[in-house]
């Protein structure tokens, strides 16, 4: 009996010692954990400047989870080719159009600046 309540003791005073650094570590823990300042201006560069990167790297994103819920929620990874094509295909060819309309806009009012600029 005097030896299992030495072990019991023994293991108590290793729990209180366990409890005690979990409660040191949390109070460090506590104030907050400080980054350096570069690394926020960096994400902010990021974030901000480069704004086509942005934009295209969230148009890109929300393409490829189009394309993931489609395959895999819709099964359409395992329907026959031709329904494939049926559905899949006029969302592409409406994304090829637009991006037909975005180079000739950029043209049309370059010709619309020298059309009307240009001393006659």
């Amino acid at each position: 009996m005097t030896n299992a309540a030495v072990h019991i003791e023994g293991q108590q005073h290793s729990l209180h010692a366990h409890v005690h650094d979990a409660l040191a570590s949390g109070a460090t823990h506590a104030k907050g954990q400080q980054h350096p300042i570069k690394l926020y201006l960096v994400v902010w560069g990021w974030l901000f400047v480069h704004g086509y990167l942005r934009w295209s790297l969230i148009l890109l994103f929300m393409v490829l989870k189009a394309g993931l819920i489609v395959a895999v929620f819709m099964h359409m990874a395992w329907e026959r080719l031709a329904l494939a094509y049926a559905i899949l295909l006029p969302p592409v060819l409406v994304l090829v159009f637009v991006a037909i309309m975005v180079f000739e806009s950029d043209y049309t009012h370059l010709i619309r600046v020298i059309s009307f600029t240009s001393p006659t």
